[in-house]
């Protein structure tokens, strides 16, 4: 399950819950909190499995361009040797076999390009959405604290400022 997804049901909930009076506090049914808390708590996981699986997508092509590069030079210098009866054919020869294994290197380098940018993209996109949930973790952890100090009726000038103001990421 998507972890934006969650952290949006979660602020519906916090959002639909009732104030209390004379104060910014809210009153939260934990049996809606707790299961949408372990719904994170297995969706991050499952993220954190999608990019392992994109890495090892990565490694697996980079194996086949590398065994197809060697199948490629292999055929070059097959041909090679089948065409050093005569000098003219065989320099011809060498000069092909050199121009493909160029070529597979070229093409090995790319689709581990390729293979790369598409793993740090993943990656990063993962690192939002880690650092959106921390966000609003952190947010929650601070709107306690501040219930549990105010004490005398007046609210800081921390919990006042609009949640969009505080802390960003």
């Amino acid at each position: 399950m998507d972890i934006l997804y969650l952290v949006d049901r979660l602020e519906d909930i916090v959002k639909g819950s009732r104030r209390l009076p004379f104060g910014l506090g809210r009153l939260v049914d934990e049996n809606r909190i707790w299961p949408l808390l372990d719904q994170m708590r297995i969706s991050i996981p499952d993220q954190i499995r999608h990019a392992e699986r994109v890495v090892r997508e990565k490694d697996r092509t980079m194996a086949q361009a590398h065994e197809e590069a060697d199948r490629i030079v292999a055929l070059a210098r097959s041909e090679a040797a089948r065409l050093t009866a005569e000098h003219t054919i065989a320099q011809a020869a060498e000069e092909r076999a050199a121009a493909i294994r160029k070529q597979a290197e070229r093409g090995a380098e790319s689709v581990q390009a390729g293979a790369d940018q598409y793993a740090f993209e993943v990656l990063c996109r993962l690192e939002q959405e880690l650092k959106r949930t921390l966000t609003v973790v952190e947010n929650g952890i601070r709107t306690i604290q501040v219930e549990r100090e105010r004490g005398d009726g007046q609210v800081p000038a921390e919990a006042e400022q609009p949640r969009d103001q505080k802390a960003s990421p």
